[in-house]
């Protein structure tokens, strides 16, 4: 599997994973309702909802607003293959939960039907392809999110204050986002900033470092960039500290996670 990142502004961001070796990320955060199909080896989440193992040919959809420790393993093929998908708040605006429904922070789906493998593929073809409208694009990703009726509905969680913060550093990872930049975006004082990113056990600065940290995950695995490159995408001139601050939130390095991958070609796309 080549190098993958597509994005669709407003619809639905994808990408592809390739890895050699185990490898185990902690309190990898995720912002948006993530779909995630396993091709080749294992993966394990574990969050506040729970442990859960996910082998090849099985799919697992994930709400976004929550944390997980992940650890993917190499299977027969002496690789760790997968596809994800994230749908973005934009689409999602319309998407309501039908009555009897409830929703959960995980959906285990299991082994998934050939079908559900080609409407994945489709969709991810449609996000680069700049013939197709939006709308159109957006009728894909909306019937991914039929596939999980039956399973059940995925929560989108917008009652806390500090994700809405994630949202609007993640727009520009590499800027220098100072407390009173930031508390005018949401119309407040930096104390009241401060106060309710407290109340919620986070601050600007914990926010901002995992934000650039969990988009250099993305673009180590997603793409081909080299790691000079990302390590500027996310505002560290110094590749050397942006290693340091990268092995110390996840626990390995960024040449540990290129040393897995069996390419380096260019791929579309910069962020998620």
């Amino acid at each position: 599997m080549q190098p993958t990142f597509a994005l669709r502004p407003g619809v639905a961001v994808a990408g592809g994973i390739v890895q050699r070796q185990p490898l185990k990320f902690r309190r990898l955060w995720l912002d948006l309702p993530t779909l995630v199909l396993v091709e080749s080896g294992c993966k394990v989440l574990h969050g506040e909802a729970g442990t859960f193992r996910v082998e090849a040919g099985q799919a697992v959809a994930l709400a976004g607003g929550q944390a997980f420790d992940v650890s993917n393993f190499p299977g027969e093929a002496a690789s760790y293959r997968a596809r994800w998908l994230a749908w973005e708040r934009g689409l999602l605006e319309g998407w309501r939960t039908p009555p009897g429904v409830r929703p959960q922070p995980v959906v285990a789906l299991g082994p998934v039907a050939p079908a559900f493998a080609e409407a994945f593929t489709a969709l991810t073809l449609s996000l680069e392809d700049p013939a197709l409208p939006d709308a159109v694009v957006g009728h894909r990703a909306l019937e991914m999110l039929v596939w999980l009726e039956g399973a059940g509905r995925l929560i989108l969680d917008d009652t806390q204050f500090a994700p809405r913060v994630r949202r609007l550093l993640a727009g520009d990872p590499a800027r220098e986002w100072r407390s009173p930049g930031v508390a005018a975006q949401f119309a407040m004082s930096e104390a009241s900033l401060r106060r309710h990113l407290a109340a919620e056990d986070t601050s600007l600065s914990e926010i901002l470092l995992d934000v650039r940290m969990s988009t250099a995950l993305t673009l180590l695995q997603s793409t081909g960039q080299p790691v000079t490159r990302i390590a500027g995408e996310v505002g560290y001139q110094s590749p050397s500290q942006f290693a340091v601050r990268f092995r110390r939130r996840f626990g390995c390095s960024p040449s540990d996670i290129r040393r897995d991958s069996p390419r380096r070609g260019a791929a579309p796309g910069l962020s998620s």
